[in-house]
């Protein structure tokens, strides 16, 4: 006697016309489908299953499946009634990989599906490889946008004899592989220098990585520079990192605030730069590196020389080209041309039509700027969004200016205490990072209580 699944799809009549549109979509459906009622008797049995099993519709339906599916367990989910989803199963010598899931309607058992999403576990092996060849393309090309150089030469605004002279030496420096040393206050503008000379180098094409040496501590400044290998230390990740030169390597390396590196990692950046080669922390061999090395400082490393504070060696390796930067108090004739372009992009991006009176500018062009193009530029953004006229006047900009006087003590007390957030917070993350998010490592990397870690972190909105 026929069970209910198996009436329907032996239906001829009209009203089971939506029945055989099913069946026709199964027949469609690339992977090797069977259908078997409650019983566990086959009612359905689609093309690619029958030339998977090298069998006939009718050979199969009104079987049991065990007759007809090697090793199947489709009369074991109706018993269950309960799914089998990604099961491995041995068909004609292969390991597929298939799905068993019984069927209801109205809250009763009618039988059960049994699909092969991959008929060969070498299928998966193969979708698995291009995936990662795909995740590997992906990751490069993040990689390529994250180590990326972003300016040029246009963007270091000045006509001043004295940044005119600096950017024609630097010009000249980029086309060369040599060291360079770039000294200037906070806020003079020294990164964007070392983009525009390794956007004009030999290596343009190659990778841009920079590193504060200020922001990370000790301990993981080396892991941070070289990397390491597999079990290097507690809470390592499982196959290791790549380091800063090695991300860097066929490119440059910009390390930012180098008189403020420890002295014990100068010696390691020494052998570095005299060698080109480098080892993992933890590892046993050495790696060539090609990297051109760009340092900045905002310290005078002679007098950290002198006080034996920083290796002589180092800073000559180092200083072979030295730019120093002008602060802006001595290039006050560039004032006006960089505040105009910070006004067109912020009109431009905000649908704005701000302008400064003549008298506005005289009174920017005054200033000393103790903090440079960095604070102009964030007095000018201020001014933009909060005074309210098209037209910033000269007494704007003398309320600006006195706000930043009257803060400046208050600015000056609490400075050092923001870099040390900012430092903890780097810190921090480049712990976690080293120690795959585990905070208890991190915390012991650091040389802190799992407690002080949580409260810093909260401190700090981490």
């Amino acid at each position: 006697m026929d069970s209910e699944l198996a009436k329907i799809f032996k239906a001829k009549d009209t009203s089971c016309n939506v029945c055989k549109i099913y069946e026709y979509i199964l027949n469609v459906i690339p992977e090797p489908i069977a259908l078997v009622d409650n019983e566990g008797y086959v009612v359905f049995f689609n093309k690619q299953y029958q030339e998977f099993l090298n069998i006939s519709d009718e050979e199969a339906i009104g079987k049991h499946v065990t007759e007809i599916i090697e090793n199947t367990r489709l009369h074991v989910v109706i018993s269950t009634e309960k799914p089998e989803i990604d099961y491995l199963q041995n068909i004609k010598g292969r390991e597929a990989i298939v799905q068993r899931i019984p069927v209801f309607m109205d809250g009763k058992l009618l039988g059960a599906i049994g699909k092969i999403s991959f008929r060969d576990v070498d299928e998966v092996k193969s979708l698995a490889k291009k995936l990662q060849v795909a995740e590997n393309k992906a990751k490069k090309f993040e990689n390529e946008l994250r180590y990326t150089a972003t300016y040029d030469f246009a963007d270091i605004l000045g006509v001043s004899q004295s940044i005119t002279a600096v950017k024609r030496l630097a010009h000249k420096v980029a086309a060369t592989n040599t060291n360079v040393l770039i000294q200037g206050e906070t806020g003079v503008g020294k990164e964007l220098f070392a983009h525009a000379i390794h956007n004009n180098s030999n290596s343009c094409n190659g990778p841009f990585v920079s590193i504060n040496c200020a922001a990370i501590p000790q301990d993981l400044l080396e892991s941070e520079l070289f990397g390491y290998d597999e079990g290097a230390f507690t809470g390592a990740r499982k196959n290791g990192k790549i380091g800063k030169f090695e991300l860097a390597d066929g490119g440059t390396i910009f390390l930012d605030e180098i008189g403020d590196m420890p002295l014990g990692m100068q010696s390691k950046l020494l052998r570095v730069l005299q060698d080109r080669q480098f080892e993992r922390v933890g590892g046993l061999t050495r790696q060539k590196v090609d990297v051109r090395v760009i340092a900045a400082t905002n310290v005078n490393i002679e007098d950290k020389v002198r006080n034996n504070e920083f290796r002589a060696d180092l800073f000559y390796r180092l200083n072979t080209i030295s730019l120093i930067i002008p602060p802006l108090r001595e290039r006050y004739e560039d004032i006006s041309l960089i505040v105009d372009k910070s006004l067109k992009n912020l009109n431009s991006s905000e649908y704005g039509n701000k302008r400064f009176s003549s008298q506005a500018m005289q009174t920017l062009t005054m200033y000393d700027w103790p903090g440079n193009i960095r604070e102009l530029l964030n007095v000018v953004e201020r001014l933009f969004f909060l005074v309210d006229s098209d037209l910033v006047e000269e007494n704007h900009v003398k309320q600006a200016l006195s706000g930043i006087n009257s803060e400046e003590r208050k600015s000056n007390t609490n400075a050092l205490e923001d870099q040390i957030h900012l430092t903890e917070k780097d810190a921090i993350i480049n712990a976690l990072e080293s120690c795959n998010g585990n905070k208890a490592q991190a915390a012991k990397l650091l040389g802190i209580h799992r407690t002080t870690l949580y409260q810093k972190m909260k401190k700090l909105n981490m």
